[in-house]
């Protein structure tokens, strides 16, 4: 995911230098356009959750929905953390935006979004379980899949809970994929989807072994084609070779 290996030292130094710009919203856009290290392989991730984590409530807000990319990303990630400053009774407007920007048009912005729920599950992992459990019955594929990449993320899943709701979600979006008919796979957003369950599953299987490998191990006598690709590329990676091994023997 894209909130791993952030650097903590650059991290704190970004918070540093964005304190001192915050009474000027003009010059936060423009530091964080000129530290986004885009257009490249890949975005200042560092820089992106320092703002978020210090950013005031308005200028959230604005560039979650900003027109540029990389803004629109900062201020996502951002909603995150207003969510946890929130009453509960005040979440709903900021969750749905979260929503929204999990559906964006720009994969970027969508990656966000799945690191604003990580955030959020790594504050709450209550209020993270009960996002996933509603984002994984979305009609949208795209907010399927933000509610399996956002929980199957190895830090959270040392909560038991959290490694279950992992699962359970994995499950009930691979359920949905197998649902659809051969013509309504070959959109993008479903093909996205899929993406996002051929290597969700290895982390959920990695982060729950006993409950795991019971559940994995059905969906590989499924003779559907799109659950054949799921596991065909989660058998690909290490963390579940590992655990497949043993019972290979």
């Amino acid at each position: 995911m894209l909130g791993m290996g952030v650097s903590r030292g650059a991290r704190e130094r970004h918070r540093e230098d964005l304190r001192g710009l915050l009474g000027d919203p003009a010059a936060v856009r423009a530091h964080l356009a000129a530290g986004s290290g885009l257009p490249g392989p890949r975005s200042n991730l560092e820089l992106l959750g320092a703002f978020a984590d210090v950013a005031p409530v308005d200028l959230v807000l604005a560039l979650a929905d900003d027109a540029d990319e990389c803004l629109r990303c900062c201020g996502t990630d951002g909603v995150g953390r207003l969510v946890l400053e929130a009453a509960a009774g005040d979440r709903g407007p900021l969750t749905a935006l979260l929503r929204a920007r999990a559906a964006d048009e720009s994969w970027r912005v969508r990656e966000a979004a799945a690191m604003a729920l990580q955030r959020i599950g790594d504050a709450e992992p209550g209020t993270l379980r009960a996002l996933v459990a509603a984002w994984v019955a979305d009609p949208d594929p795209l907010v399927r899949r933000a509610a399996v990449a956002g929980v199957c993320e190895p830090r959270l899943l040392r909560d038991p809970a959290t490694a279950a709701s992992a699962l359970d979600a994995c499950a009930s979006a691979t359920a949905s994929l197998a649902a659809l008919p051969a013509e309504g796979r070959r959109a993008p957003d479903v093909r996205t989807l899929r993406q996002a369950l051929g290597y969700c599953w290895s982390v959920a299987v990695a982060g729950a072994p006993a409950a795991g490998l019971p559940r994995f191990a059905a969906l590989r006598a499924s003779d559907d084609p799109d659950v054949a690709w799921v596991v065909r590329e989660n058998e690909k990676k290490t963390r579940l070779r590992r655990l497949l091994a043993p019972r290979a023997e």
